[in-house]
């Protein structure tokens, strides 16, 4: 695919000006731009590689090196890393620019980026963290086709009510508890395998005091806990295995609560479309998230923070959940304050034109 893509510039009558790779897929692109002698003519044009997720790098064995077009072989130490071609850590080196999906990604990546560590601390100076962003249009309460009942930032106390309670009528939930739903993958990355003993802990020690709705697939093993929690939790529990899209709008709507105990969070998206509906984000402190959510307990404050992707921290972030819900003027002023973040693309678009300009 690569050799394929520069093959198509490079007989372009008009040389670009930056190509912008992503990821491992797109990550050799750079290298061979400058080294392979069949790109001579597009040598000089800038690349930019952006990271979502160094954790998948592309690794590969040196005997497939004869898939690359002739390169300067002098420079193969572009392509190494530990004895192995890694396209991501080649991408790292030749690119002009690299980019993640948030700043404090970008800083995590120093101590934690499954074995490229000291490389992007060696090339720190070329890189820049920029938050993603979504698309305000598509993810608007008052527009969003998907729910039965929309509303804006007036109406924000009456929507959600209606949208909950069709979701407590749909999954027999109690509409006087705080409802808390988990939307994504059922997967160790996400925090979804520590589900089942929070719930079951969180049942246990401060009593049924929430309802806890849980939709996505992932991991059987995630998804058999989940399921074997339906027999012992009827009226304040259910799990929807599967995607579903209108659901997950309905319960962006409908939560009071979105959680998203997350290990590795390069960005996240859930947490700004959850706030787009007025449903505050129970977060882990990492990545995307922590450039994204600030803790209630702080000034101007709207979400809730923890710090450990641990039963104990994410419990104790439930139980601060159904505190607050019992204020219902601090819940009201925090929902009204997040439907009113800006989270479009306007500002990454800024910082990305700032970077093309830079290379020009």
């Amino acid at each position: 695919f690569q050799i394929s893509v520069l093959d198509w510039v490079n007989a372009w009558q008009h040389v670009p000006d930056i190509i912008h790779c992503h990821d491992h897929h797109t990550a050799l692109i750079p290298f061979m731009m400058k080294n392979c002698y069949r790109y001579s003519n597009i040598r000089t044009v800038s690349s930019i590689l952006t990271i979502h997720n160094a954790e998948y790098q592309g690794w590969m064995g040196w005997d497939r090196s004869n898939y690359l077009p002739e390169y300067n072989m002098w420079n193969w130490g572009l392509l190494d890393w530990k004895n192995t071609i890694n396209p991501l850590a080649s991408g790292i080196k030749c690119a002009d620019k690299v980019t993640t999906v948030s700043p404090s990604y970008l800083e995590e990546l120093r101590y934690m980026s499954n074995g490229l560590e000291d490389l992007f601390e060696y090339e720190r100076g070329k890189c820049s963290g920029i938050l993603n962003g979504i698309d305000a249009d598509v993810w608007d309460p008052s527009t969003d086709t998907y729910i039965s009942h929309q509303y804006a930032l007036k109406q924000v106390e009456a929507g959600k009510a209606k949208n909950k309670m069709q979701l407590c009528e749909q999954f027999n939930l109690d509409f006087e508890k705080p409802l808390i739903v988990f939307i994504g993958r059922l997967v160790g990355e996400k925090g979804a395998d520590l589900l089942p003993q929070v719930i079951n802990d969180t049942f246990y020690f401060i009593g049924r005091k929430m309802n806890f709705l849980i939709l996505g697939s992932g991991e059987p093993y995630v998804q058999r806990g989940l399921e074997d929690l339906l027999p012992i939790s009827q009226y304040d529990y259910n799990v929807f295995i599967g995607y579903n899209e209108t659901l997950s709008h309905v319960m962006y709507a409908g939560a009071d609560f979105l959680l998203m105990p997350s290990r590795v969070e390069p960005c996240g998206l859930n947490q700004m479309y959850a706030m787009r509906y007025g449903t505050i984000p129970m977060v882990r402190r990492t990545g995307g998230l922590r450039d994204t959510v600030k803790d209630f307990g702080e000034p101007g404050g709207y979400g809730i923070c923890y710090d450990y992707a641990s039963v104990g921290d994410i419990s104790h972030a439930v139980f601060r959940a159904v505190e607050l819900y019992r204020d219902r003027k601090k819940i009201s002023n925090i929902r009204g304050q997040i439907m009113q973040l800006d989270f479009s693309w306007e500002s990454s678009v800024e910082q990305y034109i700032r970077l093309y300009e830079s290379l020009s």
